[in-house]
C-alpha cells in the first residue's frame, strides 16, 4: 500500500505561465496541490477549464491532480481534452504519457512524449523537465528513461531560472536512496528560491530514511516554523516520529503520540477529503492505532460508496477488524473486499494474509492454509504467520498437517529467522505422524521418515550445538531401520548425543538423565545380540544415568542369567 502517491515527488505543475491575472489564479491552484489540498485545488482547476476553455495549463494541472489521487482514467479524460482544445501545448501529451505510465504502458507513453517534444520549441526545457519526472511519477520509476530528459532540462535552461529543474534532480536522486547527490541538488535549488518548503521537506525525509532521527526533527521543524500551515511539512514529520517509535523502543510511547497528534495536524491543513481520511487511515494502519482505524473506515465506507478507492477502505476494514479481535467481521470484509478486485494485481500479500487469519479463527483451516501460503508467496515476510499455523497444527497433535505447512514455510522462507525451528518441528511433526501411525498398524510410508532425517539434519548443520536434534535423529533412524534385521542407523546419532552431554558439555548430564538412559538402553539392546560385553557397559552407564529406570536392569538381567541346559534324552 502507498501513503500517498509518491510523496517524494514535486508537483508537475509548478511553472507559472501565461498574463498576470491568469498566472495568479494558476499558481493558487499550484499551491493547492504543492499543499497537498487537492479537493480545493480541484475545484479550482474546474473553474478554470471553464473559464479559460482554451488554456491547456488548466487541463494539465487537473489531470494532474487526478494522477495524484489516483484517478488514472478522470486524469486521461482531462489530458485528452485538454490536447484538443490546446494542440500546440505540450504538457497534456505529457500527461498522457504518464497516466500510460501509471496503466504501465510504456510504449503508448513514449509516443506521447514524442509528440511532447514535437510540438514544443527545441529550446524549451519544460517539456524535458516533466516528462523526466513523469517516468519517476510511478510506483515503478524508470530512472534510466527519466536521466536524459532532466540532463537535457537543465542544459536547456542555460541561466538557471528554474528551481524546479535541481528540485527534480534531487528527487530523482533521493528515490534511488543516493542521498548525497539529492542534497547537492536541493541544495542548489534552494539557494535559487529560499521558499520551496517542499525541497526543504524532502531533506528531512532524506535524513528520517537514514534513521538520522534528531536531524530530520530538525529539518522539519524549520519548515513549520517558516510557514506553520504548510500541511507536508506535518505529514513528513509524523511519519518520522511513527519511524523514530519503532525503531527505538525507549521512545515508542512518546514518539507514537507525536505522530498521530501530527498527522492529524496535517488533516486539518488539508481538505479533510475522502482521500486525505483515506491517507489518515494508512497512516493508522502503519501507526497500529487499529481502534481509530476501525471507527475511520467504517466513516469512509459510508461516505463515498461509490468511489473506486474503496476497495482500499475494506481491505483495511478487514485488516483492523482482525486486529480488534472482531474475526467474523474481518472475515466479512476480507471476503467483500475480494469479491469486488477485478483487477487481481491489485492484491498484495497483507490481503492473503488477513483473509486466512481470519479463516483460521472462523475454524476453517484448510483454506486459511491456502491463502496463508498464497500470502507468502506475494511477500517472504509473511512467512511467520505460515509458520505460526503450523504450531497451531502441532500443538493439536494433528501431525501429518504440521508436517506439510512447516514443509510450506520452509520452501517459503529457506533464509528466514525462524527457520530452524520449522525444520525442528518439521522433523519432530513427521516423526510423530509415522510412529502413530506404525503404532495402529497403519502402514505408513518410510518418505515421512526420511523427509523427518533431513530436516532433524538441517537443525544439525544450521545448529550443532542442539542435543535434542541428536536424540530425535537416534529415534527417527531407529523406525527407519529394517525391524527384522536392524543395522545400526540409530547407533551414531544415539553415540553423538551421548558425546554432547557428557563430554563437550558435561553440565548438561544431569538435565538429560533420562534422555542419556534412553541412548544407553537403546545401544545396549543393540549390541546384546553381538557384543555382551559392551551391551553391558551402555546398560550399567544408564543404571548411573537413571537409577529409576527400570529396562537396564531387567536387559542386565536377561544377559547375565545362567544359560538354561537342554536335558539330554536318556537312549
Amino acid at each position: 500500500m502507498k501513503m500517498t502517491k509518491k510523496a517524494i515527488t514535486l508537483g508537475l505543475g509548478l511553472v507559472v505561465m501565461g498574463s498576470a491575472s491568469f498566472a495568479q489564479s494558476l499558481n493558487d491552484a499550484k499551491k493547492a496541490i504543492d499543499a497537498e489540498q487537492y479537493q480545493k485545488a480541484t475545484t479550482m482547476l474546474k473553474a478554470l477549464v471553464k473559464s479559460q476553455a482554451s488554456k491547456g495549463e488548466n487541463y494539465f494541472n487537473l489531470g494532474d491532480v487526478y494522477l495524484r489521487m489516483d484517478y488514472v482514467d478522470s486524469a486521461r479524460a482531462v489530458f485528452t481534452q485538454g490536447v484538443t482544445a490546446d494542440p500546440k501545448n505540450s504538457l497534456n501529451y505529457i500527461g498522457l504519457g504518464e497516466a500510460d505510465l501509471f496503466s504501465n504502458n510504456p510504449t503508448s507513453a513514449s509516443t506521447n512524449f514524442a509528440k511532447a517534444v514535437e510540438v514544443s520549441s527545441k529550446k524549451d526545457y519544460i517539456p524535458q523537465l516533466y516528462i523526466g519526472k513523469a517516468y519517476i511519477a510511478t510506483d515503478k520509476p524508470d530512472f534510466t528513461a527519466a536521466l536524459p530528459y532532466l540532463q537535457k532540462a537543465d542544459e536547456l535552461d542555460k541561466d538557471d531560472k528554474d528551481a524546479e529543474v535541481f528540485v527534480a534532480l534531487g528527487d530523482y536522486y533521493a528515490l534511488q536512496k543516493k542521498n548525497s547527490d539529492a542534497l547537492v541538488n536541493y541544495m542548489r535549488a534552494l539557494s535559487m528560491n529560499t521558499n520551496l518548503l517542499r525541497a526543504k521537506v524532502q531533506i528531512g525525509r532524506m535524513y528520517t530514511e537514514s534513521r538520522a532521527f534528531p536531524e530530520a526533527e530538525d529539518q522539519l521543524k524549520e519548515v513549520i516554523t517558516a510557514d506553520a500551515n504548510y500541511g507536508p511539512a506535518y505529514r513528513e514529520i509524523a511519519e518520522l516520529y511513527m519511524q523514530w517509535a519503532n525503531q527505538v523502543a525507549a521512545e515508542q510511547a512518546t514518539k507514537s503520540a507525536l505522530a498521530l497528534t501530527n498527522y492529524k495536524k496535517y488533516l486539518d491543513l488539508t481538505d479533510l477529503s475522502y482521500e486525505s481520511k483515506l491517507r489518515y487511515a494508512m497512516f493508522l494502519f502503519y501507526a497500529k492505532d487499529f481502534q481509530t482505524l476501525e471507527q475511520v473506515t467504517s466513516e469512509l465506507a459510508t461516505m463515498n460508496p461509490n468511489d473506486s478507492k474503496n476497495l482500499v477502505v475494506s481491505r483495511l476494514r478487514g485488516y483492523s477488524a482482525y486486529e480488534n479481535k472482531n474475526y467474523p467481521k474481518s472475515l466479512e470484509y476480507m471476503n467483500d473486499f475480494f469479491a469486488k478486485v477485478k483487477d487481481t494485481a491489485r492484491i498484495i500479500g497483507s490481503d492473503y494474509l488477513y483473509l486466512g487469519k481470519a479463516q483460521l479463527q472462523s475454524g476453517n483451516d484448510s483454506l486459511a492454509v491456502i491463502n496463508i501460503t498464497k500470502a507468502v508467496e506475494k511477500d517472504s515476510t509473511n512467512v511467520d504467520a505460515l509458520a505460526e499455523v503450523a504450531k497451531s497444527y502441532f500443538d493439536a497433535k494433528k501431525y501429518a498437517k504440521a508436517a506439510a505447512t512447516y514443509a510450506k514455510v520452509i520452501k517459503a522462507g529457506p533464509n528466514a529467522k525462524g527457520v530452524l525451528y520449522s525444520y525442528y518441528y518439521n522433523a519432530v511433526a513427521n516423526y510423530f505422524d509415522y510412529a502413530i501411525a506404525n503404532g495402529s498398524k497403519l502402514n505408513p510410508s518410510k518418505e515421512i521418515l526420511k523427509n523427518a532425517d533431513a530436516s532433524i539434519a538441517k537443525v544439525i548443520e544450521l545448529a550443532p550445538e542442539t542435543t535434542e536434534a541428536y536424540l530425535y535423529r537416534s529415534r527417527i533412524n531407529k523406525l527407519l531401520d529394517d525391524e527384522n534385521n536392524p543395522k545400526g542407523l540409530m547407533v551414531p546419532h544415539y553415540e553423538l548425543f551421548i558425546k554432547k552431554v557428557t563430554v563437550d558439555k558435561p553440565e548438561l548430564a544431569t538435565a538429560n538423565a533420562k534422555k542419556l538412559a534412553e541412548a544407553y538402553d537403546e545401544l545396549g539392546s543393540f549390541y546384546a545380540l553381538t557384543d555382551k560385553a559392551k551391551a553391558l557397559d551402555y546398560l550399567n552407564k544408564s543404571i548411573a544415568a537413571n537409577p529409576a529406570g527400570t529396562f537396564a536392569p531387567a536387559k542386565i538381567k536377561e544377559l547375565t542369567a545362567p544359560a538354561v541346559k537342554t536335558p539330554v534324552k536318556k537312549k
